[in-house]
């Protein structure tokens, strides 16, 4: 990796290393290195924890009113693969890892090895500038997923939260299905249930379309343990 190539990631994350050589080590995959203690992998090992931290650190802030079940399964899916890789991704900075030739083209370069290398820059960060350093990068890289993820609680918008979730462990999308409604054509109420990769899950019932399938989401939600309260239907 070239002088350029350094100072051109530092410009993209917005952070100068004291010590470049930990940022070279940081855009080493195994695949290229002679020896696997010169690549990235143990500062993906570190980096995954000091995520974690921030991530809870924040989410603690955030949702003061949440119990320990929720803020655990929200933080899943923030600090997951998935949400790591597009990070990532966003930052364009898989274009400058170095790899190995058989590496070169596969599809894990934009899905778990861009997640490791978020990981390992993110550890990098740690170990040159310190927490606050690290923090300020990740607060800032990951602030659409958070906002995201406040906006949603504090709007009630279950169906969003569902999909995120199904889309990152089930690699689908909920189907909304109604199955009845009842009332006269000015003051119908609507049954509705959700299906993920044919799972069908407790229907709920609204005083709208929209209101029925929000309800029927949350019901997902805490049949697969992400939200740990019964809503009416």
């Amino acid at each position: 990796m070239t002088e350029q190539e350094l100072q051109e990631i530092e410009q993209i994350i917005d952070y100068h290393f004291s010590d470049p050589e930990l940022l070279r080590q940081t855009f080493i995959h195994s695949s290229s290195a002679n020896n696997r203690h010169f690549s990235n992998e143990r500062l993906e090992f570190f980096g995954d924890s000091v995520l974690s931290l921030i991530i809870c650190e924040e989410l603690f802030r955030r949702f003061p009113k949440h119990l320990e079940g929720n803020l655990t399964k929200i933080k899943s899916m923030l600090v997951s693969r998935r949400t790591c890789s597009k990070v990532l991704r966003k930052l364009n900075l898989h274009n400058y890892l170095c790899l190995g030739k058989g590496m070169i083209g596969s599809k894990a370069i934009v899905g778990s090895i861009a997640a490791g290398l978020l990981e390992a820059l993110i550890a990098a960060i740690y170990l040159d500038g310190g927490f606050e350093a690290a923090k300020k990068f990740i607060l800032t890289s990951f602030d659409k997923y958070l906002t995201d993820a406040d906006e949603e609680i504090a709007h009630g918008n279950f169906k969003s939260l569902l999909q995120q979730y199904a889309q990152q462990h089930f690699n689908a999308v909920p189907i909304y299905e109604m199955l009845d409604e009842k009332g006269p054509d000015h003051n119908k109420c609507f049954e509705t249930q959700v299906v993920i990769d044919k799972y069908h899950y407790p229907s709920a019932w609204g005083m709208n379309k929209k209101e029925s399938e929000q309800k029927a989401a949350f019901n997902a939600l805490v049949a697969l343990g992400i939200l740990e309260e019964e809503i009416e239907s």
